[in-house]
């Protein structure tokens, strides 16, 4: 059986899992995709203050009765520049799991501005050998059996089988 490794990913967490053939297909449904790590954004879950000292953007007020002005706090540049670091540590970890895993298939799944980022961080690191294919879709909210039943559905994973006894 091929080696897979499949990274779902959006811009608060990155879940990685592998495709392990059952040790007696006789006796057990398989083979089964399962979670290996989870890596966190810790940045991403902060809220308000924890991350701006002003929780409202665009608007100050000038000293005293002054008018009211806009302004721009780049707020949105921050957040991508958090999204961007956090594609470049998810894409280390997958090819870092590539080389050690010695990995023939990777699937990676992001909604489509996650996956452009991810796709620049890994970039040509992918060894020729490896086969990648790319989704453009978010499935990080989805529990392993249904993650590996919507991947067997597109042709990506090898469905599960019932036991052949």
């Amino acid at each position: 059986m091929r080696n897979y490794l499949v990274v779902v990913a959006d811009a608060a967490r990155a879940r990685f899992f592998e495709l392990i053939p059952v040790e007696f297909p006789e006796l057990e449904s398989g083979p089964n995709l399962v979670e290996i790590e989870d890596l966190v954004n810790p940045e991403i879950e902060e809220k308000g203050r924890d991350l701006w000292s002003d929780l409202k953007t665009g608007r100050g007020k000038a000293p005293g009765e002054g008018a009211a002005h806009g302004y721009d706090d780049h707020r949105e540049r921050h957040r991508d520049e958090i999204e961007r670091r956090f594609a470049h540590l998810t894409g280390a970890e997958t090819i870092n799991r590539v080389n050690r895993q010695k990995v023939d298939v990777l699937i990676v799944t992001a909604e489509s501005r996650m996956l452009g980022m991810l796709r620049d961080a890994i970039g040509k690191k992918l060894p020729a050998e490896t086969r990648l294919t790319e989704r453009a879709e978010d499935l990080s909210k989805l529990d392993v059996l249904e993650l590996h039943t919507h991947l067997a559905k597109e042709g990506l994973l090898p469905p599960r089988k019932p036991p052949q006894g």
